[in-house]
């Protein structure tokens, strides 16, 4: 199995995802874990969907 390059890890109140590639946080912090949106930027990567899964996880954080 090929090595992951986004991944979510557990940091106080919720999860952030981390690129392995730029070794730094990408995106936001979320309350839940964002599976969805990690397998999308794991997989295909298309933008209408990445953008459609930041504003649903936006949208639970109000």
């Amino acid at each position: 199995m090929a090595k992951r390059r986004y991944v979510a890890r557990g940091v106080p109140g919720g999860y952030g995802i981390w690129d392995n590639k730029a070794r730094r946080w990408w995106g936001d912090r979320y309350e839940l874990c964002p599976d969805d949106l990690l397998a999308e930027l794991n997989g295909a990567a298309d933008p209408a969907r990445i953008t459609a899964q930041l504003k649903r996880y936006r949208a639970l954080r109000r």
